[in-house]
């Protein structure tokens, strides 16, 4: 039976951003793709409850099924919910801006975490702590929320949605050593700051790396 690597996503928008990543780094690798947009709009409403973490925690081990060797959750709100199911199974659960976090904390000690959801910015922050106590590295993290951005995302106005975020990282540029940013969707828009003087490091890409060399350990295994 081959093994698949499955993403979680909260939207349908990823889906394209992951294949094509994947076209470019792994193409062998067989995938399937799961939404379900309820997990985000429950987490905006209610926080991150018990009963959504047990939503979050079913739902991961649904797309799992019996041929997922490996999944990555894309939306960095229920990322934390999603990886603790690891804990309880045989199979690697991981959130996508894990990875981002460990990279930002090596690059600097004043973190910028930017985002265009409220729900986004703690479970962010959470990780971030969580990365640098595990490197014993003092961080500061400061908080940017692009509030005009999530309207145009939601209406479809991807470009506008791009432009929003990169003045918001334009404004902000100057005041740390590495720009985070929080949602995966956001990701291009660093390609509209590659002037900025400091790093901006996005989730996609090195989420998806660290997810690839998970799938393939359990495929040598």
């Amino acid at each position: 039976m081959t093994k698949q690597l499955v993403f979680l996503h909260t939207s349908p928008v990823h889906i394209a951003t992951f294949d094509r990543l994947l076209g470019e780094l792994a193409p062998e690798i067989p995938v399937q793709h799961r939404v379900d947009e309820s997990l985000l709009q429950e987490a905006r409403a209610t926080g991150i409850t018990a009963q959504l973490a047990q939503r979050v925690t079913d739902r991961v081990v649904d797309a799992l099924g019996a041929d997922g060797a490996v999944m990555l959750c894309t939306c960095s709100t229920i990322g934390g919910c999603a990886e603790a199911v690891s804990q309880g199974t045989e199979r690697t659960v991981l959130r996508v801006d894990r990875a981002m976090a460990e990279k930002a904390v090596a690059l600097g000690s004043h973190i910028v975490v930017v985002a265009a959801l409220a729900s986004t910015l703690a479970p962010t922050r959470q990780l971030l702590m969580e990365v640098a106590a595990a490197m014993d590295k003092p961080v500061q993290i400061d908080e940017l929320l692009c509030a005009d951005a999530w309207a145009k995302f939601e209406r479809g106005d991807q470009a506008g949605y791009l432009h929003a975020i990169a003045a918001c990282l334009r404004d902000y540029a100057a005041k740390g050593d590495v720009i985070v940013l929080a949602q995966a969707s956001m990701a291009d828009a660093a390609k509209l700051c590659t002037d900025l003087p400091v790093p901006i490091l996005s989730s996609p890409r090195l989420g998806l790396e660290a997810a690839i060399e998970a799938y393939r350990r359990s495929s040598m295994e």
